[in-house]
């Protein structure tokens, strides 16, 4: 096994581990800190795949703009606070089965690919030709995405102010 794979292997367990802590969690602030901490496991990725470009991007915009957008979101709702806890056994259950059917299918599905041991090219992203191909091909959805994003801060804020107008 390269070092490569090891790597590869070790920010997926991290990856996995963290979102599924993020999951877990009935504190939203600690959702959000989990969920970072997957977003830099996944910007590690695709640096160690051979795109720093998308690596910078995964840390700009969703570790850093679209999280502190959910912090201010979580702030501004007020939501009241539950222990920290799992959820029920009884919640898990079908989880855990269809998660454990889905790693068995992934493990066959890997192993028996006749090209498995082969090594593949390191590919490399040029950043000019990304922004090149995402602004002149798909500057519509990015700012249709920017503009749910607005809406969703503006949602925060008014309900945020309901609240704050009702405990007067």
């Amino acid at each position: 096994m390269t070092l490569y794979a090891i790597i590869f292997y070790v920010l997926a367990a991290v990856i996995v581990v963290t979102t599924g802590l993020a999951i877990t969690r009935r504190n939203l602030v600690h959702v959000v800190v989990y969920l970072v901490f997957s977003f830099f496991g996944s910007a590690m990725l695709f640096y160690l795949f051979g795109a720093p470009l998308l690596a910078v991007l995964e840390v700009i915009i969703y570790a850093g703009a679209i999280m502190i957008l959910f912090l201010f979101i979580i702030m501004m709702v007020k939501t009241e606070t539950f222990e920290e806890r799992l959820f029920p056994f009884r919640q898990w259950l079908p989880v855990a089965l269809i998660g454990v059917v889905y790693l068995v299918i992934g493990a066959l599905i890997v192993s028996s690919a006749p090209g498995n041991q082969v090594m593949l090219k390191i590919a490399l992203a040029r950043p000019e030709a990304f922004g090149e191909y995402l602004f002149q091909r798909h500057w519509l959805a990015i700012e249709i995405i920017s503009l749910l994003l607005l809406v969703a801060l503006v949602g925060a804020l008014y309900l945020g102010r309901k609240k704050a107008e009702d405990d007067i």
